[in-house]
Order: C-alpha cells, then sequence, then structure tokens
C-alpha cells in the first residue's frame, strides 16, 4: 500500500478513536463544541438520508483569493480535481470527476440556476468561475452519488454541486482585497453591502479583477466580473434576485503527451513570442516535409503526436456571460411554501487555435481556427412543500428553453502575424466550415415525500419525470440535422436515515438517473453527418445510472465524520467509435458500447484534537471497470476494454489539512494524493500518482477602527515544487497509444492578500 494512503488510513481510524475517548469529555452542549460549531468548515450531512458534505465560507477563504470554489472541493472524498493553474480556473485544462463520473456526468448548479456540466464547450451553461466571484460563495453541497430531485440537472448521473450565494449583510459594510503574487499575479476584489434599507430590503453589489501571467510559454488569463444580489421581504413572500457579469479571456496551455514531456520536459508551450519559428513549423507541414525537415528543436518523431502539433503559435478561450435570476418564497400557511423563479443566461465565446493546416489565402502560412458559442437560455424552477402529520410532501418542475448556436470559423493572418490578437473576439472570417443551431427543451417533474416515521427513523422517497427533446438544424457544413429525444417518466430515488444516538446515525439510499442527449457539433449524436444520425437516431438509449449508498456518520462536536460505501451500475455508455484528433474537428460515430461498474468507499472527518486546532482527513477508493469490449464499426476490430480501468479514474484519493485559528494567527497545511490515472480504453498509457502540498498562513488585525477588519493572508501552491502531470483527457482518449492530451501542472506559487472589512 502507498505510503501517503497509509498514513491517511490510520490518521482517519486515530480520529475515530480519539472521537470516542473524547465524546464523554466534550458532551455536545458544551461550550467548547458550541465554539467549534462556528469555527466549522465542512459539515458532514447530519440527517440526510444520502451522502453529502458541506463546504462553508471559511474554507474558501483559504484558498488563494481568485481560486475557483471547484478546486476547493478536492478535500472531500472522492472527488478528483485538476488543473494546469494554481487556481483551477484556466477552463481548458479544469477537470472534477467524482467516484469515477466526470464533469459530463455531474450536476452543478447555483442558487438553483442550472450550470449545465460546465465542461469547456458546454452548450447550456457555465464554469462556476464565470457565474460568480468566488468571494461571493455562501456554502457548497457536494453529494457524490444521488442529488436531490430537485436539482435542475439533466447530466448528473454520478453526483451533484450546488453552490449558493451569500447573502447581503443586514448593516452597511464593505470588503476591499489585493492580492499580488507569482507570475504577474493580481487580483483585487471590492463589495459593499447596503445594509438594510427602507422598506427591509438589503443588497450587495461585487467588483473583482483578475489578472495574471502564464507560468509558462507567453500569455496571460485575465477575467471581470460583476456581482448584485438583493433581498427584499413583502410580507409573507421573499423577493431575491440577482445578476452576475463576467468577461474573461485566457492564453493556453499545449496539450502534451507523455513521450513530448519525457523528450522537452514539462515546460514545453506554445511558442506566440516566436512568429518566425511558427512559421517554419507550418511551411515545413504544407510543404510535406518529412520529420528531419522540421525546424529544431522539434525535427524529432515522438508517439503520440506529430511534429506539427508539438508547439502552435497560439490559442486562447474566450467566453463573456451575463446570468441572473428572481425568486419568490411564500410561506402561504406554516404548513404550506411555495417557491418560485426565473432565470436567464446569455453566453457568447470563443475558443481560438492558430492552426498550420490552414493558411490564410494570399497571407501567412497560419490561420486563426474558432470554435464559436452563442447560448441564450430561460428557465423558471419551482416547488410547493406542504408538512403534515409528520410528513414533508413537495412537487415541483423545472423547464428550460435553450437556443444554443456553434460555429467552426477561419480568420486570415498578415505575413507577419500582427493584424490579430488571440485574447479579442475574432470579426471577419475568410470561411465557415460549419454552423450549427440547436433547440433543447427540457421538461422536469419530481414528486417527494419525507417521512419522520418516529423520532430517530426517517424516510425519503420519490421519483422525477424528465422529457428533453432536442432539435438541431444545420445552416452550414454537413453535419446531422434532426430531432432526437430522452425521455423518461420514472426516475426513482429512495433513502433512509436512523439516528442511533450519541451522536452516531445510518444512512442508505438508492437512485436511478438518466443523462439526456446534449445538441452540439462538438460531441453527442448530431456531430457526425446525416446518414449515420439516421442510422443512429433510433438504436440510441440514453445513459442511465443505478446508484446504491450506505454509510455511517458520527458528530460529537469534538469529532465529526462519516464512512461510507457504494456500488454503482452505468449503462448505454455513449463512445464515439472513431477517435481522432479533435482539434481538427474529425468526426466519428456515437455508439452504446455497454455498461461501467464501479464500487468503493470513502472515510471523512474533522477532529478539534486541541484549542485553535484541527485535522480534516478523507480517504476514498474507487473500483471502477468497463463491462464490455467495443468493436470497431468500419473494421469490426475488436478493442479489448472489458474489465479496464476507466480513464482518468484513480483508484486511490487522500486529502489531509492541518488547521489553525485562533481568531488572529490562522492558517493550513493541506496534503492532496491521487493514485495512477490511465488515458487510453486499453489501459496501456497511465501517468503516475503525485502529492501536492498547499501552504496558507495569515494574520487578523484588532485594535482602532482601522485596523479591526484587517487581514494579511500568505498563499503557496506546489509547496514542494513537484514535476507532475495534471489534466488527462483534455483531446479525449484513444483505445491505446501515446497521445497529446495531457497538462502539465503548475511548479510552486506565492500569493500575498491585503484584506480589510469596513
Amino acid at each position: 500500500m502507498n505510503k501517503t494512503i497509509w498514513l491517511v488510513s490510520v490518521s482517519l481510524a486515530t480520529l475515530g478513536v480519539c472521537s470516542a475517548a473524547f465524546a464523554e469529555t466534550a458532551p455536545a452542549n458544551s461550550a467548547a463544541t458550541a465554539a467549534a460549531e462556528v469555527s466549522e468548515i465542512v459539515v458532514y450531512g447530519q440527517g440526510q438520508t444520502r451522502q453529502i458534505e458541506t463546504l462553508l465560507p471559511k474554507q474558501i477563504a483559504q484558498a488563494a483569493p481568485g481560486t475557483s470554489a471547484i478546486k476547493v472541493l478536492q478535500q472531500l472524498p472522492g472527488v478528483n480535481f485538476e488543473s494546469s493553474d494554481p487556481f483551477g480556473a484556466y477552463e481548458w485544462a479544469t477537470r472534477i470527476s467524482i467516484r469515477g463520473f466526470n464533469q459530463n456526468y455531474l450536476g452543478f448548479t447555483l442558487d438553483g440556476v442550472p450550470l449545465g456540466d460546465m465542461s469547456y464547450g458546454n452548450d447550456n451553461g457555465l464554469h462556476i468561475s464565470r457565474a460568480i466571484s468566488s468571494e461571493n460563495i455562501g456554502r457548497t453541497d457536494l453529494a457524490q452519488g444521488t442529488g436531490a430531485l430537485g436539482t435542475a440537472a439533466s447530466s448528473n448521473l454520478g453526483g451533484t454541486v450546488l453552490f449558493s450565494s451569500r447573502d447581503p449583510d443586514s448593516t452597511f459594510g464593505a470588503l476591499a482585497e489585493a492580492t499580488y503574487g507569482s507570475y504577474s499575479t493580481n487580483h483585487e476584489f471590492l463589495r459593499i453591502d447596503s445594509g438594510e434599507v427602507p422598506g427591509g430590503g438589503r443588497g450587495y453589489i461585487s467588483y473583482s479583477n483578475q489578472y495574471s501571467s502564464k507560468w509558462k510559454g507567453d500569455g496571460a488569463q485575465k477575467q471581470m466580473q460583476l456581482n448584485s444580489k438583493f433581498v427584499q421581504p413583502i410580507g409573507p413572500v421573499k423577493l431575491t434576485g440577482w445578476f452576475n457579469y463576467s468577461d474573461r479571456a485566457e492564453n493556453d496551455y499545449q496539450d502534451l503527451s507523455l513521450s513530448m514531456v519525457q523528450h522537452f520536459g514539462y515546460k514545453l508551450d506554445n511558442i506566440s513570442n516566436n512568429w518566425a519559428l511558427a512559421k517554419q513549423i507550418a511551411q515545413a507541414y504544407q510543404s510535406g516535409a518529412s520529420t528531419s525537415g522540421y525546424p529544431a528543436p522539434y525535427n524529432v518523431n515522438l508517439a503520440g503526436s506529430d511534429p506539427a502539433d508539438y508547439v502552435y503559435y497560439n490559442g486562447s478561450g474566450l467566453r463573456k456571460d451575463g446570468i441572473g435570476a428572481l425568486k419568490a418564497d411564500w410561506d402561504i400557511t406554516p404548513d404550506l411554501t411555495a417557491h418560485l423563479m426565473g432565470y436567464g443566461h446569455h453566453n457568447i465565446g470563443q475558443g481560438t487555435w492558430d492552426t498550420p493546416y490552414t493558411p490564410t489565402p494570399g497571407g501567412a502560412p497560419i490561420s486563426i481556427r474558432t470554435t464559436e458559442y452563442d447560448i441564450r437560455r430561460e428557465g423558471s424552477v419551482g416547488s410547493l412543500e406542504y408538512q403534515i402529520a409528520g410528513h414533508d410532501i413537495e412537487a415541483g418542475f423545472w423547464y428550460e428553453h435553450n437556443h444554443f448556436i456553434q460555429a467552426r470559423r477561419y480568420y486570415g493572418l498578415n505575413a507577419d502575424g500582427t493584424n490579430r490578437d488571440n485574447l479579442d473576439f475574432q470579426r471577419n472570417p475568410f470561411y465557415t466550415q460549419w454552423v450549427g443551431n440547436f433547440v433543447t427543451n427540457t421538461e422536469v417533474f419530481h414528486l417527494q415525500d419525507t417521512w419522520k416515521v418516529t423520532e430517530a427513523l426517517k424516510l425519503n422517497y420519490g421519483f422525477k419525470s424528465m422529457f428533453v427533446d432536442v432539435n438541431g438544424k444545420q445552416s452550414v457544413g454537413t453535419y446531422a440535422s434532426g430531432d432526437i429525444k430522452s425521455n423518461n417518466g420514472f426516475l426513482p430515488q429512495v433513502g433512509v436515515n436512523y439516528n442511533l444516538g450519541g451522536g452516531g446515525e445510518i444512512f442508505a439510499d438508492y437512485a436511478r438517473n438518466m443523462k439526456a442527449f446534449v445538441g452540439a457539433d462538438t460531441g453527442g449524436p448530431f456531430a457526425t453527418f446525416q446518414d449515420v444520425f439516421n442510422n443512429i437516431k433510433g438504436k440510441l438509449k440514453p445513459e442511465t445510472s443505478d446508484t446504491f449508498e450506505g454509510g455511517y456518520r458520527y458528530h460529537n462536536g469534538v469529532f465529526s465524520g462519516v464512512a461510507d460505501a457504494y456500488y454503482v451500475k452505468f449503462d448505454n455508455r455513449l463512445l464515439n467509435v472513431t477517435v481522432g484528433s479533435p482539434i481538427e474537428g474529425l468526426v466519428g460515430e456515437l455508439e452504446n458500447v455497454g455498461s461501467v461498474t464501479s464500487y468503493g468507499f470513502e472515510l471523512a472527518g474533522t477532529w478539534r484534537f486541541v484549542s485553535h486546532w484541527s485535522l480534516t482527513g478523507s480517504y476514498a477508493f474507487n473500483h471502477s471497470t468497463y463491462d464490455d469490449n467495443v468493436i470497431e464499426p468500419s473494421t469490426s476490430t475488436v478493442v479489448a476494454t472489458k474489465g479496464k480501468f476507466v480513464v482518468d479514474t484513480p483508484e486511490h484519493i487522500a486529502d489531509v489539512t492541518l488547521g489553525y485559528d485562533d481568531e488572529r494567527l490562522f492558517g493550513s497545511v493541506s496534503l492532496n494524493y491521487l493514485s495512477k490515472r490511465y488515458f487510453t480504453y486499453t489501459n496501456d498509457q497511465s501517468v503516475p500518482a503525485h502529492t501536492l502540498v498547499d501552504l496558507s498562513i495569515g494574520y487578523r488585525f484588532h485594535g482602532s477602527p482601522w485596523l479591526e477588519g484587517l487581514e494579511v493572508q500568505g498563499n503557496v501552491t506546489n509547496l514542494f515544487n513537484t514535476k507532475y502531470i495534471a489534466t488527462v483527457g483534455t483531446n479525449g482518449y484513444t483505445n491505446s497509444g501515446d497521445y497529446q492530451t495531457l497538462q502539465a501542472g503548475a511548479p510552486t506559487e506565492a500569493f500575498i492578500t491585503v484584506r480589510k472589512k469596513f
């Protein structure tokens, strides 16, 4: 067994023993326990019928400002998070998976508004890093296996992540924050709370700006955000309105293969500061030169990629988003409550790539290829809750209309490459390869009852019905048009919780979920030719999962924790069986290729072992394998995937955080371990395990009005400068062999933050 895993397991076992010893000396109603509750940063779902944890704002605040809220989730059991930047915000390389399900199979919401699957080319949502500034997040709820029936998501075969924004303060005040650090990182944040105004309302508005140079290569990553929220009571109704805007632009890091890392090193990157070299590479490719005809040092033949792909001149991701909602919570009677929310989201985006494969007519041997996005969606979420005779009955709905336009275009570069900037939206293309228009209507209904059978026994049972219709029309190009539906009228869920007394409880639950087909030209059933779509349309079944889980929780104020086990059957797995280079836009055939079986267990706990100190640890074991071989339709070749591990799914994940906080001095040191991960379906290629350590330390001043509320905080990421592969699968996965689909992890970076509350 790996030494790190052994240490974590022993630590968690020790925490359990110590908790029993402290149970008699620190009763739940003691002053020490009350203080511990105030400082709690992880809540382990006491009273829930399913596995769920909650992260509170204090944990997010200890990360370097600008860090994505999703990165902080990596300390929770079963969460595999990777990104090639220290903030977890570079979207092309940001990946999260839970219990073997990657983010394409998870559900995400912000204040109940669906965010889609948060993938880079999301057709029905946006990443949490764009949806809200991390300083404005109030709490984050993670359900590893079975999310609540009322979650507005159509992709959650695995778990759900529910982000909630903070409520406005009842008193006037402000928070100002400034960060400076490695690679010219600047992060500024300002929030002003109105306090309660005449009429009882209160609100806030915030502005944040972040800029950092890339840690390798040439380029920048920057983002500007505006967030606002207002809460207004009107008699028995509470109205909550919010609107957030984001403008994000980031230069890409180059995707790597293992052979490229071994030959060039981890710092190989795009060459946007060397136009002459980029032109030579493009000219060598277009002339049909052999490997030796490429300029040094790229005149080598490496497995998994072509010399023309080792480095590109440039690439970027551009996104502008506006998202908002208006919600009414109405206490009709003491036993009857209604909730109704309307929301809207508009996104425009471009992913750019300076391609050596397509020269500019009459200009440079390079052009800028884009994948362009335009999302316009409106929806509503509502529910009615009625309490009677120990029953809490809820009926609810979710409706969304989404119009998604996706396009592939090419833009010309002049001879010296100076007429376009990849961090600007491109205009006036010389060629449009394809344009797809997709209209998706989603209708979901749920009904559930939470029955308090006795003081100790709670049952939860219900179902949801999901009907998703996608209509795709190609106005340019040869991709498929048509209509496809994902319908299931009965997706059940049932759970039980039994309070054992003395701080202990047991829980168990089962849920069946379905993932709807997506409408896009870069994934899903439409990303193929018309005859192929016509052939597969009647054969494809939506992907489904059946999840069983159960566990034990314990909480006494000094120690809280959870141990659980699960079994998941993932059926009708969809795979594009013809794998090519996605960056070249090759198409394939989507097929159901069988099922996946996953099982495992998770341990997590927080021990407040002495005043001001806490130790939080988690360990997760996951065994996820393919149940079937795959047959290539064009050649009838059998790909031996049966029994192989699911790609990008470590068997072992561990996290340990030691924290200290005496209301003046505070800090933490955290260790995160991931075991080996495969990036081919036949498991012949993998990246090794790695362990990362992050450090945070700060001081809160007290005394005069100018000192009160002043904090200074330092953060160091990747403390020991570990060299490692962070993200796998950025360009998808192949059946076997090395492949240019990896991202190197960031080196040691340090940041200093000054914040002041007024």
